[in-house]
């Protein structure tokens, strides 16, 4: 049994990191009024641009180079819907197919369709006193990453709630004209929160080619974006909230794995495409269980127009 929790928690702690960057990054930006759809092509050219940079850099370098990826075509999104007050959800949307052909494009035509080359993956540390703990020993034996993902929630909840900057990015989601009489500048605040989380979602993609996998593959994020969005509306747009719904989402592609593995003969009852359904199937019966509460910020996707102050 002791075995088993084990075996969940390591793998629940491999797969998390990757959706709660993603998440948070969605807080960030919807939390300043600015819809996340998008998130899914961000983390698609943040796991790309890593794996390829991977090729001929140190991981940890590549890395950056996924994140600032996310952060490019998050500047897309923000120059759409801040600049020229385009439609968010239309914008996000697109940003999500050009990322999907182009990727495509461009791993079949440098690669093949198969993904790139193996990389080296992003180095996993041993926790001293822990590796031979049973159960808690699974928090060792992980990347940077996962370390980073299990503190920054709490330190990304502080700043939105006890510093000036997170009062004027959650006033900017809510009250936009609220602010500009301050002499605040509102398109400078979204400014920064869309590529604040453009830089989030390309290291959730990064973490998924670098640490999770060792190359980039054609499905890759598989969805996970949109989970990630699922989680943040679970999380009710908090940074905590968001990744406690994350790691839960997390623990049902453990879950999955778990099953497949510890009694293999469940694939002759249960089809494999259930078994492969099972987070996306969790994510679906969380949003459904709750129903129609919400706490979006009361701006979130209604462009900001000086003179309608």
């Amino acid at each position: 049994m002791l075995e088993v929790l084990h075996s969940l928690l390591f793998s629940t702690l491999d797969a998390a990191p990757a959706l709660i960057f993603a998440a948070l990054g969605a807080v960030l930006s919807e939390r300043a009024g600015i819809i996340a759809v998008g998130t899914e092509g961000m983390m698609r050219v943040g796991a790309f641009c890593a794996a390829v940079a991977a090729l001929v850099m140190p991981t940890p370098l590549a890395v950056v180079m996924g994140m600032l990826a996310g952060a490019a075509l998050a500047s897309v999104h923000g120059f759409l819907s801040i600049r020229w007050r385009s439609d968010q959800v239309v914008s996000g949307i697109a940003l999500n197919l050009v990322a999907l052909a182009g990727g495509t494009f461009l791993l079949e035509s440098l690669y093949g369709p198969n993904g790139t080359p193996p990389i080296q993956q992003l180095t996993r540390w041993d926790l001293p006193g822990l590796s031979g703990v049973p159960v808690l020993g699974a928090l060792s034996g992980h990347s940077a990453p996962t370390y980073l993902a299990l503190l920054l929630p709490f330190l990304f909840q502080g700043l939105l709630r006890r510093t000036p900057l997170g009062l004027r990015l959650r006033a900017v989601g809510d009250k936009p004209q609220a602010v500009a009489t301050l002499g605040l500048s509102v398109a400078g605040l979204r400014w920064g929160a869309v590529l604040g989380s453009g830089l989030l979602a390309g290291l959730g993609g990064a973490v998924l080619s670098t640490a999770v996998l060792d190359r980039f593959e054609q499905h890759t994020p598989a969805g996970l974006g949109f989970m990630a969005l699922a989680a943040m509306v679970f999380g009710r747009w908090t940074p905590v909230g968001a990744f406690l719904a994350a790691t839960f989402f997390a623990f049902g592609n453990a879950l999955r794995i778990g099953l497949v593995s510890s009694a293999p003969g469940i694939v002759e009852w249960v089809p494999q495409g259930v078994l492969l359904a099972l987070p996306y199937l969790l994510t679906l019966i969380v949003l459904t269980l709750q129903g129609q509460r919400s706490s979006a910020p009361a701006a979130l996707g209604t462009p900001y127009e000086q003179e309608s102050r």
